[in-house]
Order: C-alpha cells, then structure tokens, then sequence
C-alpha cells in the first residue's frame, strides 16, 4: 500500500480535521482566558549541620540524604497538613510539593496558589510545622537540663582554654630550662596538661552530641519564602497548542474509523479485482440531471465526451472477435448513471457513423426518455401488447440523425416476464436488422431484469460509481450473469469524483489539448448559447465551468 493511500481517508475527510482543530482551539482558548494565574512561593530547608562542620564525614552526607527523603515524606502527611490549617485558621491547603534538592541535604516546599500572598504564608508555615516535628523543636527539649548542659559546655570551654594556655606557656618554659630535673618536671607536667585536656575535649564533644549544635538529625529554614510577583502558569500557548493537537488526533481517529468500517469500494484496484473484470471507462462525475444524458453533445471537447470515445473504442476492440451487436448496460444498484452511460454512449457511437438503437428497457424506473428530451407515452411496452409496431416505436433523435431511440413507454405490472418471452427475442432481432448496435438500458441488477436480457445480448457492460458498491454486491452480480451465461465486457467507473488522483492524470492528459486553442472561461457555452445550471462554474455537471468559442472554425462533433 502505498504513503498516498493511507493519507486518502485525511484529504476526504479535511473538514473534518479542520473543524475539529478549529473548534478545540477555539475552546482551549476560551478555557485559558478563564483560569486564575498561578504562582510559586517556595521554602528551603537543611537537614542537620554537617555543612558547617570542618571536617564532615561521608556518612553524615549519606545520613543526611536520607532523613531529607524521610522529611519530605513527612511533610505530606496529615499531621503536618493538619497543623498548618490549625495555624493559619484555615481549612484547606492549596496545591504543594515537597522535594529533595539533587539528591544533597537541602529540602524544598514549593505552593502553587493563585492568591501570591497566601502561597507565601502557607510555604513558610509548612516549613515551621515541619521543624516542630523534628528533634530541634523546643517544645520536645527538657528546658532545664538544656540549661545545665549549655553551663557546663560554657564551663568546658574555660577549662579548656586555661589548660591550652598553661601547656602553652609550660612549653615556651622548658625551652629555657637546662637542668635535667627541671626538664623531666616539666615534662612530667605537660604530660598530665594534655591528659587534662583530652579529657576535657572529650566530655565537650559528648556534651555537644546531646544539643542541638552538630546534630545530623536536625532541620533549620536557610532561605524563607518570598512574595512571588510572576506568574507560573498556565501555560496558555502550550494548552491551546494540547488542544488543537487533541481535536486534531481525535477527528483522524474518526476519519480513519469510518473508512475502516465503510466497505466500499473506491480505487480501480479495489473494484477491478472484486470484479475480475477489466475496467474499460472512466467518466468523471457531471451529476447533472439535466445534461447527464447529451454531455457528449453540449461539450464535445470535454474530458467526458473525450472518455465515452475512449469506451467506444474499447469496446470495438472487445468486438473484434465477436461482433457486438447487443449491448446490455447495467450497474450493482440505483443511481450508479447507468442510463447516462448508455445514452451517451448510443450518441458517440452514432456519431462515429453506426446506426444505433438505444432501447430503453427500465420497465422500472425509466429515465432515458427524460436524459434526450423525447416523449414517453408509447415505447416498449406498447410493443409488448402489440398496440405499436416496432418501426413506430422508433424515434429518432434530431441532433443525430442515425440515433434512434425507443422508450419505455407506460411502465407494465410484470417487466420481468416481459423481457423474458419469446416477444423480446424478436424485438431485439429485429432490431439488429434495423442498425448495427443496439443499445440496452436496463434496471439494476438488484431485480431479475438484468440476468433475463444478459442471456439474450452479445455483451454486457457494468457501470459502477466508486465508493457505492462494496465486494459483495459485486460479487452476487456476477453470479447472476455466469448462471446466465452471459459475455461480460468490462467496468465502466462513473461519477469519478474529480479529486480522485487516478481521474486527475486521466483528465489532465488531454484536457490542455482540447481546451487551450478553442475555449476559455467566461460563462457561455461553445454554441454562444448561456450554459445551463449543469455548466455553472463550480456546478456539478459542467466539467470546467461555462464556455465560450473563440472565432476559430467548428469542428465536426466527433473530432479527435
């Protein structure tokens, strides 16, 4: 499959996607023009002393990471939320995170609010409650043997710097000493000093241990939050862009859907290996009711008349081993233009030189009357009952002078039993006396009609619109026409639509050719006369708009 094929369902479909991004957008926007600003107050916490230790420890470090994971932990729970509401006197908390600063001692409180001034005061609270929760609290802290140890470190620090200095001055003395007796005092005195004041640097270290001063499990605010005076979201651009893409996705999802479950079939490959059956037309869509039938005669140089001379000339090829006179023109269901196809193809060929019949054989819901602007109250059912002759049946057709056209006449109550006496094989080999191709319209294969004439004509050709019949009305076609061993000629696609890629090179091959030196667009058809609605600019049964000849000769209707 090829890239083309799977962006098809996206060019079909492109209102789809253009309406449903235009209306997320447009709502994205609208919900952004609604929300709040938002802003970020944020509080920074340490864990423990460890930075103002000269000489910290791998393990204080590790420690420390690890109490931040526990503390931010913490800081979500009930109780710290609980007593921040209790605190403030509120009764909710806005949006807040709490987070681990690079995996390093450092803990983050950041509240997203849209009132500044509240994400500052809920930041800061949070982080107090916190450190009420932790053992630096004083609340937790025996006040009075806090005193006394904060006495007696005051104490050890006195000591301390005595001994220092007494071992220091001691020192400085035994550098003038000369007697040994003195010298060995002297040491024996700066021995029992540095004794001293390892002891005393001891229990100064012990004491320390039991307060706050050099506790690793311990939590203090080292940077407040401040009033956040810029906002932090929403990102506005980034949600309408979310938006646009979201509706966007949303009605490719559904265009790829709905092409998924419709099973019809839309390309020439898809129809023609269903069918089996070599595709010999392509007609692109007029759709016009008015001049769907004379298309080959009010637009001789379009592309469409140009098509139905290429289908004559296929199907001459088809006849080269068996002639055809008979020609059966049918289609899968209602409304494919099987009666188009047939009467302009009874007219290209009469303009070819043949004489041709076109017998209107939709005893059903017949239309080539109303296609070539002829009368309708004799035709072939008249025929049938023997109330007209075959030759008075025969109408011919003026703008043709070899075409001749027999109706339907006033529609019988059994059409099938008709076509299928012995009557309609007489009236058909008469008609093979009176011209060289004789042209059937009949009704959709969906009734009996087709099959009982199939058996009776030198070949059928099938018209199939794309994007109308699935496989399986193809499928159940054919086998009407092989249980009537019928000569099945080809496929004729009809109502192409006209951005259908495998019509536009079609149509673009010749459409330059036949266009640049005798037409151009101004409204009025090549005869002079105004167009009709079929040939308005952007209607569906002119092939380029209104035309208009430039003073060049008028070529005969058939002119390659």
């Amino acid at each position: 499959m090829e890239l083309k094929q799977y962006l098809n369902p996206l060019r079909k479909w492109w209102w789809l996607l253009l309406a449903a991004t235009l209306v997320s957008t447009l709502s994205s926007f609208l919900a952004t023009r609604l929300q709040d600003p938002i802003y970020r107050a944020s509080t920074t916490l340490m864990i423990g002393q460890a930075i103002d230790d000269p000489n910290p420890t791998g393990a204080d470090f590790y420690l420390g990471q690890q109490l931040a994971q526990t503390y931010a932990d913490i800081a979500k729970r009930q109780p710290v939320r609980q007593a921040t509401m209790d605190a403030l006197g509120i009764t909710w908390l806005p949006e807040y995170n709490v987070t681990v600063q690079n995996n390093n001692q450092l803990l983050e409180i950041a509240v997203l609010d849209t009132n500044p001034e509240r994400a500052q005061v809920v930041a800061n609270t949070l982080a107090e409650q916190l450190v009420q929760q932790s053992p630096t609290s004083s609340q937790r802290e025996d006040q009075q043997r806090l005193a006394f140890i904060n006495n007696q470190l005051d104490s050890l620090e006195t000591n301390i710097t005595e001994t220092e200095q007494a071992l220091n001055d001691l020192q400085a003395e035994m550098a003038s000493m000369i007697s040994a007796r003195q010298i060995a005092d002297a040491e024996t005195q700066v021995a029992a000093l540095q004794t001293k004041l390892t002891t005393l640097q001891t229990n100064y270290a012990n004491l320390v241990a039991n307060t706050q001063q050099g506790a690793i499990n311990s939590l203090s605010i080292i940077e407040p939050a401040l009033l956040p005076t810029t906002t932090v979201g929403p990102d506005n651009y980034m949600t309408i862009l979310l938006g646009a893409a979201i509706g966007f996705t949303l009605a490719a999802g559904a265009a790829y859907l709905m092409e998924y479950l419709d099973d019809t079939l839309k390309s020439p490959e898809e129809i023609g290996q269903a069918a089996d059956l070599p595709i010999i037309g392509f007609i692109a869509d007029t759709a016009n009711e008015d001049e769907e039938g004379t298309v080959v005669t009010n637009q001789p140089r379009s592309p469409v008349a140009e098509a139905f001379r290429g289908l004559r000339t296929n199907l001459e090829f088809a006849g080269v081993d068996k002639p055809l006179h008979t020609i059966l023109v049918t289609s899968p269901g209602p409304a494919d233009g099987k009666s188009t196809v047939a009467a302009n193809l009874a007219i290209i060929m009469a303009q070819g030189g043949k004489r041709v019949v076109l017998l209107d054989a939709d005893l059903r819901r017949p239309r080539v009357h109303h296609f070539l602007n002829l009368p309708n109250r004799f035709g072939l059912s008249d025929v049938f009952r023997e109330q007209l002759s075959l030759d008075a049946a025969l109408q011919p057709w003026g703008e043709v002078s070899n075409l001749q056209v027999i109706t339907s006449g006033s529609l019988p109550p059994n059409p099938a039993e008709l076509l299928n006496s012995a009557r309609m094989d007489q009236i058909l080999a008469d008609l093979q006396g009176l011209a060289d191709v004789v042209i059937i319209d009949s009704p959709p294969v969906m009734v009996t009609d087709p099959s009982v004439l199939s058996a009776r004509v030198d070949g059928v050709l099938v018209v199939i619109q794309p994007g109308r019949v699935n496989a399986a009305s193809i499928k159940a076609m054919l086998e009407q026409f092989r249980r009537a061993d019928a000569r099945l000629l080809g496929i004729v696609l009809n109502r192409i639509p006209r951005q259908r890629s495998y019509y536009g090179g079609y149509r673009y091959y010749y459409a330059p050719y036949y266009y640049a030196s005798h037409y151009y667009m101004d409204g009025e058809k090549r005869n002079g006369s105004r167009g009709s609605r079929g040939s308005r600019p952007g209607g569906r049964g002119g092939l380029f708009g209104r035309l208009r000849p430039r003073p060049t000769p008028q070529p005969t209707p058939d002119e390659p």
